[in-house]
């Protein structure tokens, strides 16, 4: 029988104390630190220290390159990782990567199984260079969730294919869509199996078009009697978020 490990994903900024010792009173198995340029990300010699401690810990450290400052990309990280470990219990330190990685984490776990923690610490230091930007461990607090519906597969398989087929010269028509999800079997299509070409329109707005133009993820526009659907920058930024689901 596998074992559940308990794995924790920590944005790595200016922190020791917050990361550490919720990692040591939870007894982290696997710790993900998010840092710029992953593994070869330059640390501070307090940032050297917890990463020091923690493999005297004997727990198993992996980096992820992340851009901190990136919402998006905070979002795509985190959800990767509750994606690949779906069987294990997932928390994410929301307090140590400042407030774009706080928020782009807390939105992950609202649209995974993953548990969001705050550490509240004893003390703040301004020297960023030489400390930690703060000291001691009062509590960590888990935050309450309020589920998201995340896009659908069938959605982000579709935002991809937009992405990769649109260019300068030609732009995606619905029947584009419909022909990619039948050649993908995409389940929208695959599990309907629509009778004739009106049905498999209707399969098509009702699942993907509706819901993504609601959301400002694409754009539809007719030229002519056809329909051309362009992706959004929003819907670019989901498509990054949430492309682990292909």
């Amino acid at each position: 029988m596998r074992t559940i490990d308990e794995v924790h994903v920590v944005p790595l900024g200016y922190e020791h104390d917050r990361i550490l010792r919720p990692l040591r009173k939870h007894d982290a198995d696997t710790v993900y630190l998010l840092a710029a340029d992953g593994e070869h990300t330059p640390l501070t010699p307090y940032q050297e220290a917890l990463v020091e401690e923690l493999e005297d810990d004997g727990r198993t450290i992996r980096f992820r390159e992340t851009n901190l400052s990136d919402l998006y990309d905070v979002l795509a990280v985190v959800t990767t990782v509750a994606a690949a470990h779906e069987q294990d219990v997932v928390r994410v330190n929301v307090s140590s990567g400042g407030k774009l990685a706080a928020i782009g984490s807390a939105i992950a776990c609202m649209a995974t199984e993953a548990t969001a923690y705050y550490v509240r610490a004893e003390e703040h230091v301004p020297d960023l260079e030489e400390n930690p930007r703060t000291r001691g461990m009062r509590d960590d607090v888990v935050l309450p969730s309020y589920p998201i519906e995340a896009v659908s597969r069938d959605q982000v398989a579709v935002l991809a294919y937009l992405e990769e087929r649109n260019s300068d010269s030609y732009t995606a028509k619905k029947s584009d869509l419909i022909e990619h999800a039948e050649s993908e079997a995409l389940s929208f299509i695959a599990d309907a199996d629509p009778a004739n070409d009106k049905a498999k329109f209707a399969l098509l707005n009702a699942n993907i078009v509706d819901p993504l133009v609601d959301d400002g993820y694409i754009e539809v526009e007719r030229v002519g009697r056809q329909k051309q659907i362009r992706l959004t920058d929003t819907g670019q930024n989901v498509l990054h978020a949430f492309r682990h689901k292909l």
